[in-house]
């Protein structure tokens, strides 16, 4: 079956895109999560459908409307969540509202237009230059991660006590901000606006579980993002279900694993 998939190009490049934002995503969701800040990735998987629903409506290229749109989005939500205790709602409100103006712009826009892709994504239906945008988006966050890694790690801890070391914690949340929407705009294209947060959130809950540094955390979250992707993959293409549905059970079942396995850890140091 492997090299049966393999010896299609458009199941090659669907397959490598898929792995390369699994990966961005799971780097950054460790930040996210980590800083409260899981429920940005809803919020603007939400407002892309919003942009990719006008683009449709318009009859504009979607890349065009939807990248900037979301980037704006990622540093607006960014921002109040960081400042305001109700960031919460605000995330909420933007998200919702977007969704609703998508769903309207895709009907207005005509039957040719089809929401299923927009909603849950078509993985198969990848583009060159997708593959091309999702493999330079997962080279510039792991090397992010790389060169920064030690502003990201004290931002995302105590981004008080980043400030008083002479970091500059915009700059960073910035950064964040930036790549997170990047990583949503591409991965709409694989889970769709209503799964790609999974991505972000999965492998770091999973992660928190297991590991006991940022750097072991880190680690496990890129490792857990590739294995659910390529079983949900594979086991998607075996008996012919949805690749972003099956991407999201893997997950789940990874993180019920993993939820039992640091139950018994605590059991086993505890001696009950």
């Amino acid at each position: 079956m492997i090299t049966e998939i393999f010896a299609y190009s458009f199941l090659v490049r669907a397959f490598c895109v898929g792995l390369f934002v699994s990966v961005s995503a799971s780097l950054l969701g460790v930040s996210l999560v980590l800083r409260r800040f899981s429920m940005i990735g809803d919020g603007l998987s939400h407002v892309g459908f919003g942009a990719l629903g006008i683009s449709a409506l318009l009859a504009l290229q979607p890349m065009i409307v939807t990248i900037p749109v979301v980037i704006l989005s990622a540093f607006i939500l960014l921002r109040v969540s960081g400042r305001n205790h109700n960031g919460d709602s605000a995330i909420a409100l933007i998200s919702s509202s977007a969704l609703a103006v998508g769903v309207i712009a895709v009907s207005t826009a005509g039957v040719n237009t089809d929401l299923n892709s927009f909603l849950f994504g078509s993985i198969l239906s990848v583009s060159r230059s997708d593959g091309i945008v999702a493999a330079v988006l997962s080279l510039v966050t792991i090397l992010s991660y790389l060169m920064f890694y030690h502003q990201i790690y004290t931002t995302t801890f105590d981004p008080v006590f980043a400030k008083a070391t002479g970091i500059n914690t915009g700059r960073y949340t910035a950064l964040l901000a930036l790549l997170t929407a990047l990583v949503i705009v591409v991965g709409m294209r694989i889970l769709g606006s209503l799964l790609i947060s999974s991505l972000i959130i999965f492998p770091a809950a999973v992660a928190m579980k297991l590991g006991k540094t940022y750097l072991s955390v880190s680690v496990i979250s890129a490792c857990e993002a590739v294995v659910a992707f390529v079983i949900g993959f594979f086991l998607s293409y075996a008996f012919s279900l949805p690749t972003g549905a099956s991407i999201v059970v893997i997950h789940m079942f990874i993180f019920i694993a993993a939820s039992i396995v640091k139950y018994c850890r605590i059991n086993f140091a505890t001696g009950k």
